[in-house]
């Protein structure tokens, strides 16, 4: 099993959220989700998202909360996804490893493909928390 932490990245509950694409030429390539990436071995998951975010898009994020935990069985992996409630703490957001980013409204986040295990986080989103 793969464990990934993501970030959802906000000023507020109901505010617009980040999405970063996925590059060309890996799993689940183009499509959208929330940023962040693998949990190596030994490294605390808030740690993880913190990183990864750094690596992929140059922000430094503060770890707020957890929002959603979510499994899913892909046919090559299982995958157990956690979804952190995060801000920016600074960074100028850019593409290091990822082909684009959007901030959307949650209540568009229909009009981007995102991993199936994403559909109870955007559920929540657009409740409002």
């Amino acid at each position: 099993m793969i464990v990934v932490a993501a970030a959802v990245i906000r000023e507020r509950p109901g505010a617009p959220v980040l999405l970063t694409r996925r590059p060309e030429g890996g799993h689940l390539a183009g499509f959208w989700e929330f940023p962040g990436g693998k949990v190596e071995e030994g490294e605390d998951p808030e740690h993880a998202v913190v990183r990864e975010c750094r690596e992929e898009i140059a922000l430094e994020l503060a770890v707020e909360d957890i929002l959603d935990v979510a499994w899913h069985r892909y046919r090559e992996k299982d995958v157990l996804l956690l979804f952190y409630d995060c801000r920016v703490l600074g960074g100028e957001l850019e593409h290091l490893g990822v082909a684009a980013s959007a901030w959307v409204e949650p209540d568009a986040l229909d009009d981007y493909e995102l991993p199936p295990p994403d559909a109870r986080l955007v559920t929540k989103l657009r409740a409002g928390r």
